[in-house]
């Protein structure tokens, strides 16, 4: 069974390629998930956006790792 996997960018990085990866994943571009999370973080809890990024660039494996 081979669907489709989340991965951190190794093409769209900034930081850790998470946003590069969502972006990927959902086929959109990566600069829309960038601002989204960066307008969630600011409306919601700063350090929370902050907090999820960091545990999503551990959680989510690397593209060249596969």
């Amino acid at each position: 069974m081979t669907g489709k996997r989340l991965y951190r960018s190794n093409n769209n990085r900034m930081i850790c390629g998470v946003c590069g990866g969502i972006a990927e994943y959902f086929g959109i571009d990566p600069t829309l998930v960038r601002i989204g999370w960066v307008v969630l973080s600011l409306f919601g809890a700063l350090f929370g956006g902050v907090l999820a990024y960091i545990v999503a660039a551990v959680i989510i494996p690397d593209e060249s790792r596969v």
